[in-house]
């Protein structure tokens, strides 16, 4: 029997263990390879005793949130993925705000409005989970999380369970101490305030319909592919959208109509197909412009045996 498998099958969590699950089914671009080992926790312990399993036996890891922001390939991730999704509760003392890291950003935001509690609404109707989003210090709107962000707890990959209080020396532009290192975002405490609730509820309706004028909504996609660069002078979708790349396609990918630094998945399209297409824009503004895009999205899993022709 494989190794791993064997692992696996035998551990002893709540929550529940399966092999060869398409990870298509768990990023918001719909596409991506099978996980060798998928597991659901269902609790902190869970969460835990899984990350311990795999250190001791050398086995790799990878943590999903709500699968934005990540390209998975078309091989799929080797060892264990642990998907974050039902470590969702969320609570507040005062205006102090805690929720777990696999709730879903939008369901933090929208919880939060309905407590009268404002800070978090300008990332309400964007993908992905509070552990994500702390990960990588998400930001719309001009707030990011750092703004809000007062304590993370955290695993390290020995299985010590600990906390920090982030400082904005270590939190900036899509950079967080959690992006060099492998410990597993747990929980996240925010600092908000009061406001009325109709008022947050208006702000963030306002914030949704933008999003799905810039067709954010039209199809499978991860968020922004690029970062923006100050040293640019202008953000990378209108780098992109000034060589009229706006709307070119590569088999099922394609350059967002709606808006240029946005790649969507419009039906069939493989990991490989939407890799293909973020390293052909890349390639048009580097010989247009003189300017190099650094990608956003993570690239995950097996990419070495990808082909694309």
């Amino acid at each position: 029997m494989n190794r791993v498998r064997d692992l696996f099958e035998k551990i002893n969590i709540e929550g529940k263990i399966a092999f060869g699950e398409p990870l298509s089914n768990y990023t918001t671009f719909q596409v991506g390879g099978p996980a060798e080992v998928f597991a659901q926790p269902r609790s902190i312990a869970d969460v835990k005793r899984l990350v311990e399993c795999a250190e001791e036996h050398r086995i790799p890891w990878f943590i999903l949130g709500g699968g934005a922001n990540i390209l998975v390939s078309d091989a799929g991730i080797s060892g264990l993925v642990i998907h974050m999704e039902s470590l969702s509760e969320i609570r507040r003392q005062g205006t102090t705000l805690f929720a777990q890291a696999g709730i879903p950003v939008s369901k933090a935001a929208a919880w939060a409005a309905d407590q009268g509690l404002s800070g978090f609404d300008f990332i309400y109707a964007m993908p992905g989970s509070v552990g994500g989003a702390i990960w990588m210090n998400a930001r719309c709107y001009g707030s990011e999380i750092a703004d809000i962000l007062t304590r993370v707890t955290y695993l390290d990959p020995q299985g010590t369970i600990r906390t920090m209080v982030p400082s904005r020396e270590e939190f900036r532009y899509k950079d967080t101490p959690f992006m060099k290192n492998s410990n597993v975002i747990l929980q996240g405490e925010f600092n908000l305030h009061r406001e009325d609730s109709r008022v947050l509820w208006n702000r963030m309706r306002g914030y949704e319909a933008d999003r799905r004028s810039k067709g954010h909504f039209d199809a499978p996609c991860a968020g922004s592919i690029f970062k923006n660069n100050r040293d640019f002078g202008a953000p990378s979708g209108k780098l992109i959208d000034s060589l009229g790349l706006r709307g070119l396609a590569y088999r099922g990918a394609q350059v967002s109509p709606g808006h240029a630094n946005i790649i969507i998945n419009r039906g069939g399209a493989l990991a490989s197909d939407i890799r293909a297409l973020i390293t052909q824009v890349q390639q048009r503004v580097q010989d247009g412009l003189g300017i190099t895009l650094e990608p956003e999205v993570l690239f995950v899993g097996d990419w070495e045996h990808e082909q694309s022709s």
